[in-house]
């Protein structure tokens, strides 16, 4: 399985942006899909994710502005952000937790997108 993220860029506060994730494979229905970011010097975050059934879970810092959505069709997974902050500003990482079998479960983890709101 590979990801492939994109829409990143420099955006002003309290604008938008939409990311997209779309992966390879033809079993992306039953992968959980995530939106994570990472700011130098900072740990990776969770930002976002949604279960293979459509279940979203969001941190605190974005819930109300990120709508995660996924088009199984399309194999392809979203994050619309809005009314941006400059604290927003990282890049940006899909992935995807792939069932194995038998209970267990691997992460497979994009290449990024940066995203920067200037003030």
């Amino acid at each position: 399985v590979q990801l492939q993220a994109s829409g990143g860029g420099l955006v002003q506060v309290g604008g938008s942006l939409r990311l997209s994730c779309a992966a390879s494979g033809r079993t992306f229905s039953v992968y959980d899909m995530g939106w994570y970011r990472q700011d130098p010097g900072k740990q990776r975050e969770l930002v976002a994710t949604i279960s293979n059934g459509g279940s979203k879970n969001y941190a605190d810092s974005v819930k109300d502005r990120f709508t995660i959505s996924r088009d199984n069709a399309k194999n392809t997974v979203y994050l619309q952000m809005n009314s941006l902050k400059p604290e927003d500003t990282a890049v940006y990482y899909c992935a995807a937790r792939i069932p194995r079998g038998w209970g267990s479960t691997s992460v497979v983890w994009g290449q990024g997108t940066q995203v920067t709101v200037s003030s």
